[in-house]
């Protein structure tokens, strides 16, 4: 039975597919849109007819559109934020292969967030979805000056941070494993270098970033709260060209061009810090030998073999070394790779066929010969997915397919020289196999009510190659059982239904609503408040269930004075099943029965959304602003009853303005504020032996102080002459720009003055930080 399920999946869909198509026989336009003078394919663009019929499409993640009229006469309107509308006059009388470059508009006319078309926010069926535009990125101020995708992502209501200098994220009362962040289709499980200031997406070689926080499309799985989907440009296939930047802290480089003009092209993109640059010239001997930097490296090609087949090849490979001279030594980064094949089987029919690789791992070093050791880790994927899309008909836009992941988890190994003290250990490599299969349907119902229903079958294997343990609530062993490597230890079987809804109350206004199922098989073990490039990935065992998350949203979506303002408003509540915690003075270092000491709950999130965006004009930004709360149940904790969870801000508030000041000063302002986090705090305290030992109040019963900052920033674009190549720019900044003193965390001790008292000492990041960053293009 464990494969039939998703063949009954396929025959349905092939089922509806054949009963669409049969019902109108029209003409069908298809063709991809490209940038006129690079051509990357744009995705997301609007395609506009007018004629005997009115309807649109956008653009898939791969350029391409496909939509059918009947014969007759046309207007076809082409059009992408950030560049000149193009209208096409055409009669209809057979299919039409129309393929458009469009030319990019060249100046700062929209914010960061945008969609793909006026009033696609409105029409869309799927909620919580919102897109970065990465060509204005660069207008945010951020740490250090260094463009940051997750930092401005966090600025979108219902995103919130994890903390300061943390590149980790909250979606929807969802804990910071519940995102699935992708990168052209490979799965990142640390998406941060240097402990979490920076994230390891370099934005010179990104195309598009979009994020789906509710109803997600059902070709999404495995994560419960969000997916982060981001594009990696495919280079230059017109002219080459070289760009990049260099700022306080770190360097970037950019080089791209054809292979053969029109056909095929490259991408390679590179970034490095030189933090540990400066400490060779600081006075300190203790400094001056110590390692402290990143680099990471983007590269992509694609092939057009024919009118019918394209290749893509991808991959990314960053790493991050932290070293204290000849005594240790830290580094940690990710790989991926990915070759995707698109092929059209018919104009209606588009398929997309993807290898992929993913591969994350840390090595610890502690390099004193006495207790010599290396400390070993890794999560490694192979995936194969093969997803379709079948456009029926205006009314029917089917996508189905597949995808077979291998996960491979090395929890930790550690290895010492023969003179050192340590003993050696190997915590049991584990693997596992999810599969899935799912169909979907964005059906047009009327003019003004649109649907996208579907669901997605999961399933998850977990494989032998080892010793199996089986844990009671006390966490006491009741059962040990061994297995070949070939042999199925446990599965799980889940079915994931989808469904989204938006009706149109006018052109400018319509409600929204949307029903989630996600689940989810691998489980980060963290304990402490913020990611660490050393936490661990567990599956699903014997004791470990998928974590399922059930999400009900509605909301209402407006524009007004003529597309210029944005406004939306979304409720939403979150039921989570099988939450992951720990026992009190849980250890997940080195521990070899980290299942004995964790607890198993549930969890609910539930809040409303605010976004007001002004989309046009010399002055531009958005306020978004999210009222929230997210609780956890464990029967062992707080006597079984509710508290807060760690992620649990009650306010959360983002204001960006940007401000086209003249034809060279670009200026623009952000202001965060939100509640502080949760966390337990000792509410007494008594002496044994003459050590301090603290009484610890109800978990996550207090708060740390508010959380707020201003940053600043300015760009200088210099004067535009004709046909000159070459192009440079300066970008001044100020973070935090009145010097709050943020709590990054709170200790407590005893007062040195009078043991019998208790004080707090805070630790603080960072206060005022300036930055300025040349950027260069030729």
């Amino acid at each position: 039975m464990k494969f039939k399920i998703p063949i009954i999946i396929y025959v349905f869909a092939f089922l509806i597919i054949n009963n669409i198509a049969y019902a109108q026989k029209n003409r069908v336009i298809n063709g991809v849109i490209k940038d006129s003078a690079n051509g990357e394919t744009l995705i997301g663009a609007s395609v506009q007819v007018y004629g005997a019929v009115k309807i649109g499409t956008v653009t898939n993640a791969y350029g391409y559109y496909s939509l059918s009229v009947p014969d007759g006469v046309y207007e076809l309107v082409f059009s992408y934020v950030g560049y000149k509308t193009i209208t096409k006059n055409v009669s209809i009388s057979k299919d039409l292969k129309q393929d458009v470059s469009l030319e990019s508009a060249n100046q700062l006319t929209e914010v960061v967030v945008s969609s793909e078309r006026k009033n696609n926010n409105i029409e869309n069926p799927l909620m919580g979805v919102q897109k970065l535009n990465v060509k204005e990125i660069n207008s945010i101020p951020v740490l250090f000056g260094e463009r940051d995708i997750l930092k401005t992502l966090q600025l979108l209501p219902g995103i919130s941070s994890a903390g300061e200098g943390n590149s980790g994220f909250y979606v929807r009362g969802g804990a910071i494993d519940h995102n699935l962040i992708l990168l052209d289709e490979a799965p990142v499980y640390n998406a941060s270098h240097l402990l979490g200031f920076f994230s390891t997406f370099n934005s010179d070689a990104i195309k598009d970033v979009t994020v789906y926080k509710g109803g997600m499309p059902a070709q999404y799985g495995g994560r419960l709260a969000s997916v982060l989907d981001i594009k990696m440009n495919d280079g230059n296939k017109k002219d080459y060209t070289v760009e990049g930047g260099i700022g306080l802290i770190a360097s970037r480089l950019k080089v791209e061009g054809p292979f053969k003009k029109d056909k095929s092209s490259f991408m390679i993109s590179g970034r490095r810090t030189y933090a540990d640059a400066f400490l060779k010239f600081s006075p300190d001997s203790n400094l001056n030998n110590n390692t402290l930097f990143f680099y990471d490296l983007n590269a992509k090609a694609n092939f057009i073999l024919d009118d019918k087949n394209t290749l893509f090849v991808s991959g990314y490979f960053g790493r991050d070394k932290l070293g204290l001279g000849d005594t240790f030594g830290f580094e940690w980064g990710n790989a991926t790779s990915t070759v995707r094949l698109n092929h059209l089987f018919s104009n209606r029919l588009f398929s997309n066929t993807s290898l992929i690789y993913s591969n994350y791992n840390y090595i610890i070093e502690n390099l004193l010969e006495a207790n010599n050791f290396k400390v070993n880790s890794s999560i490694k994927d192979f995936n194969l997915k093969q997803d379709f899309q079948y456009t029926a008909n205006n009314a029917h836009d089917v996508k189905f397919g597949m995808n077979v992941i291998h996960h491979t988890l090395a929890p930790g190994k550690i290895t010492a020289s023969a003179l050192s003290s340590v003993n050696e250990t190997a915590i049991q490599n584990r693997k596992g196999v999810e599969y899935a299969a799912y169909f979907s349907d964005e059906y047009s119902v009327s003019n003004k009510l649109k649907l996208v229903y579907g669901t997605r079958f999961s399933a998850f294997s977990l494989f032998g190659g080892g010793n199996f343990n089986t844990y009671d609530v006390n966490g006491d062993i009741t059962n040990t059982q061994s297995f070949e490597s070939n042999e199925i230890v446990k599965s799980y079987f889940n079915l994931e239904p989808r469904v989204s809804a938006a009706y149109q109350l006018a052109d400018n206004k319509s409600i929204k609503t949307s029903y989630t199922r996600n689940t989810q098989n691998l489980h980060l073990m963290s304990n402490s408040t913020a990611t660490s490039p050393t936490d661990l990935y567990i599956m699903n065992s014997n004791n470990v269930k998928p974590e399922i998350a059930d999400q009900f949203a509605v909301g209402y979506f407006s524009n007004f004075k003529n597309d210029s303002y944005e406004f939306s408003a979304e409720f939403y509540y979150k039921d989570m099943k099988n939450q992951i915690e720990y026992r009190n003075g849980t250890d997940l270092r080195g521990n070899q029965n980290i299942e004995a000491d964790l607890l198993f709950g549930d969890g609910r999130a539930y809040g409303i959304e605010l976004f007001l965006k002004k989309r046009y004009g010399d002055f531009n930004g958005w306020i978004g602003y999210t009222l929230s709360k997210t609780e956890r149940q464990f029967d062992q904790i707080n006597g079984g009853r509710w508290f807060n969870a760690r992620q649990d801000r009650t306010h959360d508030l983002s204001v960006v303005g940007i401000y086209k000041a003249s034809k060279r000063w670009t200026l623009s302002s952000t202001f965060v504020y939100n509640t502080g986090n949760a966390v337990t705090y000792p509410n007494g305290k008594y002496q044994i032996n003459g050590t301090t030992v603290f009484d610890y109040a109800d978990k996550n019963s207090y708060r740390t102080p508010a959380y707020h900052r201003l940053d600043l920033s300015a760009t200088l674009e210099p004067k535009i002459k004709p046909d000159r190549k070459y192009q440079s720019s300066w970008s001044f900044g100020i973070y935090n720009a009145y010097n709050r003193k943020n709590a990054f965390s709170i200790d407590f001790q005893d007062n040195p003055d009078n043991v019998n008292r208790t004080q707090a000492v805070q630790t603080s990041l960072f206060g005022i930080i300036p930055s300025v960053t040349w950027n260069f293009k030729f």
